[in-house]
């Protein structure tokens, strides 16, 4: 803990010799990815003197990564030299009780209707983390210390104990602002006079996702689509009138200690109007990645998510698909698995599941009403019933979907529709390597109308196979799927059998 003492001093050194930087009123920049971090730009005006100037800046979050920080585009004829930097986080109670010892403070002591307090010297910090323990009417007990950690050491009414008297009070230093997060440069310039340089970081705790709002009509799949990204902040400080961007994409970043965590404070709607035709969000390919911009500043309050609208369509053409796969298996028990095992493995592939997936097929295209990148995120269905009411139908995430791809979206299992699988015959032959295998799918459909399903099946036994008879025509998805696709009449069943042949 020793070399957190020179900075903890400085709050107790007169302000007039410490200048404190202050933000640009022009408010600060972020570039927010959704991977819990963040790029903060901030404008610092700076006053300084001939020779070395001590700065103290108290703007920063919380979770300021310090190697990432850099101030630089310094404004005016002067450029400071920065001869040192260094990052002190927000004051902890560890570091309060190190700033004090020596020194007397009280010590509250929580009883069953009151508190109590007693003064206790600091005599030393320690470096373990406290969390003192009571029940009834007793007082704080032994400290919490993580193996090897320095215990503190308190006197109280002339003795000495190693644990807190009670929950540490500890004096107001002459300036709050040195309990908040703080940034310490010795910037040496040439000459006196103002300059304004732009302070850049990376810190954790920031992050944004998208959350996309479908509703169907009563009849009909033309779809109203709306898009919304939602920024989170529990960075630890907050931002006015800030310049916001999104940066969506799979962007390499070592994790960081300390930027995990769930996102706390309410929701806050901003709102989605601009200018007369003027999207809220506009969108930008940048170098490997999608840059989305929102075109009006906005507030993010420490602890607060925010909604903003940046997609909104009307009428997008979809399709409903129905697919049936009957293959039960675990791939992660699978995968354990030699591959001779599913060569030669009678039991292999002989379950079967009865459920059919209901699928919706978006096509991402500016013909189709989109034609944008869209970030991943969360996509929500609703459909209309005959009284206008919206009712839940399903819901998945999507990964980023760029201009012209097709979003393939499970959304739960059809109610009325079934599917039986059953292996109706098996030969291996060991020393020849060949094995058949033959299969009777049959989906039944309990609906007043008829519907179109897709039957899938996996051929994991070998990587070399043949279909040597079918009962109707297949589509070959890849190297190891194929499909059926079967058209089922009202309150009736289709049946699909054929036969594999397996080489190794």
């Amino acid at each position: 803990m020793k070399r957190w003492l020179p900075l903890l001093l400085a709050v107790t050194t007169p302000i007039a010799a410490q200048p404190q930087a202050q933000s640009s009123t022009d408010g600060p920049a972020l570039t927010i990815y959704n991977q819990d971090f963040a790029v903060i730009r901030d404008h610092i005006p700076l006053e300084l003197k001939a020779g070395a100037n001590s700065i103290h800046f108290s703007g920063v979050t919380a979770q300021l990564e310090p190697a990432s920080v850099m101030l630089r585009d310094c404004s005016g004829k002067r450029t400071p030299r920065i001869l040192e930097q260094s990052f002190r986080p927000p004051v902890s109670q560890q570091q309060m009780l190190t700033m004090f010892e020596g020194q007397t403070i009280d010590f509250q002591i929580p009883l069953i209707s009151e508190y109590k307090t007693v003064q206790g010297k600091v005599i030393r910090a320690g470096s373990g983390s406290y969390q003192g323990q009571y029940s009834g009417q007793a007082a704080y007990g032994q400290a919490s210390l993580a193996q090897g950690n320095e215990q503190p050491l308190i006197e109280v009414n002339g003795k000495l104990q190693f644990s807190l008297p009670g929950i540490p009070r500890f004096p107001v230093p002459s300036d709050e602002r040195d309990l908040h997060p703080q940034i310490n440069w010795l910037l040496e310039s040439d000459s006196a006079g103002s300059t304004t340089c732009e302070l850049s970081y990376v810190s954790g705790g920031m992050n944004w996702e998208a959350d996309y709002n479908v509703i169907a009509p009563v009849n009909g799949d033309a779809l109203d689509l709306n898009g919304w990204v939602t920024l989170a902040n529990r960075s630890g400080k907050t931002f006015e009138n800030a310049r916001i961007k999104l940066m969506a994409g799979d962007v390499n970043k070592v994790q960081q200690r300390g930027m995990g965590g769930g996102v706390g404070g309410g929701v806050a709607r901003a709102a989605a109007m601009g200018t007369a035709g003027q999207p809220p969000v506009t969108e930008k390919a940048f170098d490997e990645y999608h840059l989305y911009t929102l075109e009006r500043p906005t507030t993010l309050s420490d602890g607060e998510t925010k909604q903003v609208e940046f997609v909104h369509k009307s009428r997008v053409p979809s399709k409903r698909v129905y697919v049936y796969a009957g293959f039960s298996w675990n791939p992660q028990t699978g995968q354990q698995f030699q591959p001779e095992y599913f060569m030669q493995q009678r039991d292999f592939g002989a379950n079967s599941q009865s459920k059919v997936w209901v699928m919706r097929e978006i096509v991402n295209s500016e013909q189709n009403g989109l034609g944008m990148a869209m970030p991943k995120g969360r996509m929500r269905f609703y459909r209309q019933d005959e009284g206008g009411q919206l009712e839940f139908i399903g819901e998945n995430t999507i990964d980023h979907t760029p201009r012209g791809e097709t979003l393939h979206i499970y959304t739960g299992n059809a109610f009325d529709l079934s599917g039986e699988r059953r292996r109706t015959d098996f030969r291996v032959e060991n020393a020849h390597m060949w094995a058949d295998e033959s299969f009777e799918i049959t989906v039944k459909n309990h609906r007043k109308e008829a519907v179109d399903v897709v039957i899938l099946e996996h051929l994991y036994r070998s990587a070399t196979w043949d279909i040597s008879s079918k009962s109707a025509p297949f589509n070959k998805r890849d190297s190891n799927t194929i499909e059926f696709p079967v058209s089922i009449p009202p309150d009736g069943a289709q049946t699909v059998t054929y036969t594999v042949h397996y080489t190794w």
